[in-house]
């Protein structure tokens, strides 16, 4: 899914180049994953982390992530790793957080005397000084993305749900123009979605800005609709300094 050629999910592509590489002069794609570090209490959520990863793989998609090795992040990290090797993740983790969001695979010291986990197991990990920066080098990290870069949330809690929010927040302010959707596993987005129906009624969001945010309820749709995205024509058309 590098180009507008790109193959249906779940058909095999050429193996995969670094990260921050490109195929043929177009950048890679790639779909930073927002999910809980918790694998929750429904088995069909650790499920849906791997098979996304398998979709990610055959579409040769790179991921970016929050870094943590517990929970659906770990999981489909750990997943994509296995099957497309090391370059093809890069987790970004605050210094603070490395001690909750980790298991015992946090055994390597990097240049920056840093313990991060292994990066045979969960690809490169980036630690940063707090939140804020943390998001904004996951965005970062899928602006410069290829064609079907984008952002997925799976399950999770506040965290997750906030990060959505504001990667949506941008869209609307006219800060990036990559799709966001939300993957609704067994119905565990469907307050969110009838939270955006009410809005919209209520007024507080433009019928045509409801789209800003898309779902779907399977990986390989997840990804398509990140492919086949479509800016909103009631966006801001604002003017953001890039700094």
């Amino acid at each position: 899914m590098t180009s507008d050629n790109a193959p249906p999910a779940g058909q095999q592509q050429a193996p995969p180049s670094t990260l921050h590489g490109s195929s043929n002069g177009t950048p890679r794609t790639r779909i930073c994953v927002y999910c809980g570090s918790s694998g929750g209490n429904n088995p069909a959520h650790m499920e849906a982390a791997r098979q996304l990863a398998r979709v990610m793989a055959a579409n040769d998609i790179d991921l970016v992530y929050g870094g943590g090795t517990v929970g659906l992040m770990g999981e489909v990290a750990k997943t994509l790793c296995a099957l497309k090797g090391p370059d093809a993740v890069h987790g970004i983790i605050p210094e603070a957080l490395v001690k909750y969001e980790r298991d015992g695979t946090y055994q390597t010291v990097n240049d920056d005397n840093q313990v991060v986990p292994a990066q045979h197991t969960y690809g490169r990990t980036t630690v940063v000084k707090d939140m804020h920066t943390r998001k904004k080098k996951m965005a970062e990290d899928v602006f410069a993305g290829g064609p079907g870069s984008g952002f997925i949330g799976l399950s999770g809690g506040y965290g997750t749900i906030e990060e959505i929010f504001e990667t949506t927040t941008w869209n609307q302010l006219g800060i990036h123009s990559k799709g966001i959707c939300l993957l609704n596993i067994d119905g565990y987005w469907d307050g969110i979605v009838q939270w955006l129906d009410k809005a919209v009624e209520e007024g507080f969001i433009k019928a045509a800005n409801k789209d800003i945010l898309v779902t779907a309820t399977t990986p390989e749709d997840a990804i398509k609709s990140l492919l086949n995205y479509k800016v909103s024509e009631a966006i801001y058309n604002l003017k953001w300094e890039n700094r």
